[in-house]
Parts: structure tokens; C-alpha cells; sequence
């Protein structure tokens, strides 16, 4: 018989969410073991009784994984009483939640999956798994916009990681991240005055949207291996 393993690791692994979102239902008290409130220091195993958010959960799911390409006005929150929200274009056979989310403002690769140890290997900075965006603002830039941006800026009491910053017009430029705050490139371009109009994921890891050939708010099943190379 299988260790039992710690209990967010467990709902990760039944594809509800990552680790991380995980331990975020045990908090709320939406994650109930054996008939009591869930602890974080539970450890299950199948013959236990986990029930999120009032669904029993049956072990490890099939891992799978989708690209999908989402437009301008789809809310990534996950949220069934938003007319607006992702939940409403997601694959339907298979219980799947995105991976480094894209604001409502913004549009480009999304990557869907249901394994959770993934998820943590694509978002957290430690991996260093780079995410490249095209950039449009509301006017030009200025000579020493793209260095400024690429040494590091401050957002949120912190300064962001360096990165890769390259002009591809008088409005527009490229940004590799490794690491992803909240709104992360639009306050970036805040702090040196500029408003971002477009913001448009291209790329995660190795992969890019332009080989994928996908309209946008459709999705594609894509195999680990294409994100990681």
C-alpha cells in the first residue's frame, strides 16, 4: 500500500487544483477529511474520505494538459456565477485549472492542466521557466525605457527579478519574465509612466502559440513534453 501523503498534495493530485490552491481550501474550510474539518497537517491515501468543496475526490486523476488561447474579457477566476469567467471555456470530459493566470485585460497562452506538481514547476521563480509577452503602450518609448524595465522594478514593496526587455516598435516591446506578480507588467510600465493597451502572452517554456495554430478562445490537448521541450 501506498505512504499516505500530506493532504494538499493529495487534492493536487486529484486535479482539483495546485498545492498552493490547495492549501487555500483548507484554510476557507471547504476541504473536509474523514468526515471533520481538514488540517493541513493531514496525511490520506485512498481509503480516506476527502470531500472538496462538497465532492468526493477519487484519487489521482489522469494528468492531462491543453493550450488554450485566451482573448481580451475572459476572467481567469474560476468562477460559475461569472458570466465572464474561464470556467465556462474549459474542456468538459476532464476537471483542468490554468497555470500562471492572465488578467481579464489581457490575451495570449494559457496553459490548462489538472496536475498540480506541474503547475508549481511553471509558476514558482526557482524553476526559472520564462514567459514572453508582447507589449503595447500608450505612447513611445523612451531611450532608456528597455533597460530600466530590465534591471528590475518596484512593485508591490519588492523589486521584480531581472529580465529581457527588447523594443520591437516606437510603442511596443518584448518581455521575458521568470517570475509572475499580480499585474506584474502593467505596473512595471506604471512606475515609468506609461499604460500598457495590449498585453499579449506568446510564449511559456518552450512553448509558443504561433506553432499551434489556434484561433483564439479555442483549446488544443498538448503533451507535457511540449511545454518543457
Amino acid at each position: 500500500m501506498d505512504p499516505k501523503i500530506r493532504l494538499a498534495k493529495y487534492i493536487a493530485h486529484a486535479g482539483v487544483c495546485s498545492r498552493k490552491q490547495a492549501s487555500r481550501l483548507i484554510d476557507e474550510g471547504v476541504v473536509m477529511v474523514n468526515n471533520r474539518p481538514a488540517n493541513h497537517i493531514d496525511h490520506v491515501d485512498e481509503s480516506d474520505n476527502v470531500i472538496v468543496n462538497g465532492h468526493a475526490l477519487k484519487g489521482a486523476a489522469d494528468l492531462v494538459y491543453f493550450a488554450y488561447h485566451k482573448p481580451v474579457g475572459i476572467d481567469c477566476k474560476l468562477n460559475e456565477n461569472d458570466p465572464t469567467s474561464l470556467i465556462h471555456h474549459l474542456p468538459t470530459l476532464t476537471r483542468v485549472y490554468p497555470i500562471g493566470r492572465l488578467d481579464k485585460d489581457s490575451r495570449g497562452l494559457l496553459i490548462l492542466t489538472n496536475d498540480g506538481d506541474f503547475c508549481n514547476q511553471l509558476i514558482h521563480p526557482d524553476f526559472h521557466q520564462p514567459k514572453r509577452y508582447l507589449v503595447t503602450v500608450n505612447k513611445s518609448l523612451d531611450a532608456h525605457f528597455c533597460e530600466k524595465m530590465a534591471a528590475g522594478v518596484p512593485v508591490d514593496k519588492q523589486v521584480t527579478l531581472p529580465c529581457e526587455v527588447t523594443k520591437i516598435a516606437d510603442n511596443q516591446f518584448s518581455i521575458i519574465l521568470k517570475q509572475g506578480l499580480n499585474r506584474q507588467i502593467r505596473k512595471m510600465a506604471h512606475y515609468y509612466g506609461y499604460k500598457v493597451i495590449d498585453l499579449y502572452r506568446v510564449q511559456i517554456s518552450e512553448l509558443l502559440l504561433d506553432h499551434l495554430n489556434l484561433p483564439e478562445n479555442q483549446f488544443i490537448k498538448i503533451n507535457k513534453s511540449d511545454i518543457l521541450g
